[in-house]
């Protein structure tokens, strides 16, 4: 269903599968028998150094890259 939501919305793209050192809740919420995905639909410029900026004082994404995501995750939510 996520990669159907993606294809909506950027057809074509390339869907990959990636290990990202971070912490989220899902290992609380696995206890609770809740699935968590880590799923974050960004379509970034060429370019932008985006794990650089990973906590640094600077640390941001671009509005077009978010406003995407939100678009993504909305249909993903009312499809599911």
């Amino acid at each position: 269903m996520m990669v159907a939501a993606l294809g909506r919305h950027d057809p074509g793209v390339p869907v990959i599968p990636y290990l990202m050192g971070a912490g989220t809740d899902n290992k609380a919420l696995s206890r609770l028998g809740i699935a968590g995905y880590g799923f974050a639909p960004l379509r970034l410029p060429a370019g932008l150094d985006f794990t650089g900026m990973f906590h640094g004082v600077d640390e941001r994404v671009p509005l077009d890259s978010l406003l995407f995501g939100q678009r993504v995750l909305t249909d993903l939510l009312r499809t599911y």
